[in-house]
C-alpha cells in the first residue's frame, strides 16, 4: 500500500504513516493540500495528515483541505508527541521547526532561549535538518532524529506531557466507509441567521450522539460565511445517524454535507 505524508523523513506525521505502510511505501509532500490532492486523484493509496493537537488545536490546513477535495477518512491514527531540543552545541542563535512544534514549546523557549530567534519551516524533520547543517541552528523533533553531530540538548520540551496529535489516514473517495466507531462531516449550511448552530448542533443532541469535535472555517465565499467540521461518536451505518444527517441536509439545502467516513481509531505509542 502506498502513502504519502509530510516530510521529509523522521517528521511526526512519517512516524504516523508508519503504521499504515511500509517505510519503502511512503512518499511525502510538502504541504498538506498536496497530500490531500495526491490521495484524491489516486495517485496514492493513503495520505496521512495532521488534523488536531492536544494543545495547540485543530490544523487549519488540513480541514480547508478536506473540505475543498472528495476523499474519504478511513482511519484515525494519534500519537504522542515527544519534542526534542536538537542541535549540534550549546551555542545557536535560532530555533527551527514547524509552526504547531514552536508554539507547543512556548512556554520552555521563552524560560531557556528568550534571546533565540524563532523560525517556522514546513515541518519539524526540516527544522532538524537545517540544524544537523548549520551549528547556528537548532532544531525540535523528536530526540530519535538526533545522529553524528546533531546531539540531544533536551527532551520533553513540551508544555503539557500529554501532548498528542491525531491524524486523518485517507483514502480516495471511494473507499469511504459507514463502519466504526466515530464519523466526520463537513457541512455548508450556505446560510447565516440567529440559531443556525444550535439547529446544527440539535439532530445530534435529540438522538443521544457525543460530539467530540465542532469547528468552523470560512468558506472563501463572503465574509462571516462559514463551514461547520462535525466529529461524532457514531458510526454512518447506524439509523440514528441517517436520521440526523437528514435533518442536516434539510437546514443546508442550499449548501452541502459531505460524509468523510466512519473510521476506528489507533493509538501509536512510540
Amino acid at each position: 500500500m502506498t502513502a504519502v505524508t509530510l516530510g521529509p523523513e523522521g517528521t511526526y506525521s512519517h512516524r504516523a504513516a508508519s503504521a499504515i505502510a511500509d517505510d519503502d511505501e511512503i512518499d511525502f509532500r510538502q504541504s498538506v493540500t498536496a497530500i490531500v490532492d495526491a490521495v484524491a486523484s489516486g495517485e496514492y493509496d493513503r495520505g496521512v495528515i495532521p488534523i488536531e493537537n492536544s494543545i495547540e488545536g485543530s490544523v487549519t490546513e488540513s480541514l480547508d483541505a478536506v473540505a475543498d477535495y472528495e476523499v474519504a477518512v478511513v482511519r484515525e491514527i494519534v500519537t504522542p508527541i515527544r519534542h526534542a531540543l536538537l542541535a549540534q552545541g550549546p551555542e545557536f542563535d535560532t530555533v527551527a521547526s514547524h509552526s504547531q512544534a514552536l508554539a507547543q514549546c512556548r512556554s520552555y523557549l521563552d524560560r531557556e532561549h528568550p534571546g533565540a530567534t524563532l523560525e517556522a519551516v514546513a515541518s519539524t524533520a526540516q527544522g532538524v535538518e537545517f540544524a544537523r547543517d548549520d551549528p547556528s541552528v537548532a532544531g525540535i523533533g523528536h530526540p530519535a532524529n538526533a545522529s553524528g553531530d546533531l546531539k540531544v540538548l533536551a527532551e520533553d520540551i513540551q508544555d503539557q506531557d500529554s501532548n498528542a496529535t491525531r491524524f486523518f489516514a485517507l483514502a480516495p473517495a471511494d473507499e469511504r466507509s459507514t463502519g466504526g466507531g466515530k464519523t466526520s462531516l463537513v457541512v455548508y449550511p450556505n446560510a447565516n441567521y440567529p440559531g443556525l448552530l444550535l439547529e446544527l448542533l440539535e439532530p445530534f443532541a435529540d438522538r443521544d450522539i457525543n460530539l467530540t469535535r465542532v469547528e468552523s472555517r470560512p468558506s472563501g465565499q463572503r465574509l462571516g460565511d462559514y463551514v461547520f467540521h462535525i466529529d461524532f461518536e457514531a458510526g454512518l451505518y447506524e439509523s440514528r445517524t441517517a436520521d440526523a444527517i437528514a435533518d442536516l441536509e434539510a437546514l443546508a439545502e442550499n449548501g452541502w454535507v459531505r460524509r468523510l467516513g466512519s473510521y476506528d481509531t489507533e493509538h501509536v505509542v512510540e
